[in-house]
């Protein structure tokens, strides 16, 4: 009997709650070695990528070959530099963009089509949580702010991306958005704003997918030069800020402790899968179901500990690493 069979038996009472959306599409396969030296299929664009998985895939696409823009609200002048130094194979240029204003999501297409010239992946990863609080105490700036964020912010780009990429002549873009807890409904408490946000994107993508292969009903449907096709993303828990910030010893030991890994880790596993992606509405996850089993295995049966959350629910910080008061470490 196959390992997940075991688990599933083992863990089916729990594991329902773990595992990834599921979204009818052709699965994409892994990229062998040999893209290390492929010709790269045209730039690429990650907004949210001054740090955590964003930094961490933009090193993952530079190491094959692309060149990537990198944008955050915050200045990537030193992210760009860090990622220059350490991944030589490909250029990074950096810009500022605040996903929320639609006016600096038109300006970060200009300046993406300016130093990439055309545009192969385009990765929407900026997303804010606004604090794990109840909806009652929560501002309604910090409600707006993150309903801006997380899906205006994904309107705004993946609409400049799909102008750039209908004119790019005989040349495919993909879009990918990531998705998150609460993608699959259910109760996200403490995050009902965040939740409710990425439980659209789904709805979002598959609607451009029908619009994209059908058109709209009585409308008749463009041609474009190019090719779009759009896809979820789906990287799990990543030890981020994101993640870590206002958790409690218990969310760290479960699930953080047992299902999150480092942002090196998820975007080593993604970008492969990135590449590789050639269905429309297709979709790219970490957390897939036989992982999420044997990390249960490992840890259920097998007693095995974590590597980054010790038994009271505490970081695990490595020697030599710099960590900030939330236990997010520094990539660089």
């Amino acid at each position: 009997m196959k390992l997940s069979s075991v688990v599933l038996c083992a863990l089916a009472p729990i594991v329902g709650a773990f595992a990834p959306i599921a979204v009818p599409s052709t699965p994409a396969t892994s990229s062998s070695s040999s893209q290390l030296a492929a010709m790269p299929d045209g730039g690429v664009v990650i907004t949210g990528s001054a740090g955590g998985v964003g930094f961490a895939y933009a090193g993952e696409f530079m190491d094959r070959g692309y060149d990537v823009v990198i944008c955050d609200v915050k200045d990537c002048e030193a992210a760009a530099a860090a990622l220059t130094a350490r991944h030589p194979n490909g250029k990074v240029y950096h810009t500022k963009c605040d996903v929320s204003d639609a006016s600096s999501c038109e300006a970060l297409g200009e300046f993406a089509k300016d130093k990439l010239g055309n545009i192969g992946y385009w990765v929407n990863n900026a997303g804010i949580n606004g604090g794990r609080r109840a909806l009652t105490e929560l501002s309604m700036q910090q409600v707006e702010t993150v309903v801006k964020v997380n899906l205006l912010g994904i309107f705004y780009c993946t609409k400049v991306a799909m102008d750039i990429m209908a004119e790019q002549e005989g040349f495919t873009g993909h879009i990918f958005n990531t998705v998150g807890s609460g993608v699959k409904g259910g109760g996200t408490p403490g995050y009902a704003t965040y939740g409710a946000t990425k439980r659209g994107l789904p709805q979002l993508t598959a609607s451009l997918v029908k619009e994209i292969d059908e058109g709209v009903q009585g409308y008749e449907k463009k041609k474009t030069k190019g090719t779009i096709q759009v896809h979820s993303i789906s990287p799990g828990m990543v030890f981020t800020k994101l993640l870590l910030d206002d958790s409690t010893p218990e969310l760290r030991k479960f699930p953080f402790g047992v299902l999150a890994a480092q942002p090196e880790e998820v975007a080593a596993d993604l970008v492969p899968k990135i590449l590789a992606q050639k269905t429309n509405g297709g979709l790219v996850e970490f957390l897939s179901t036989d992982r999420v089993l044997v990390k249960f295995f490992e840890r259920f049966v097998l007693q095995k500990k974590s590597e980054y959350i010790d038994d009271d629910g505490n970081v695990i910080k490595m020697p030599g690493e710099q960590y900030d008061a939330d236990g997010v470490r520094a990539l660089y």
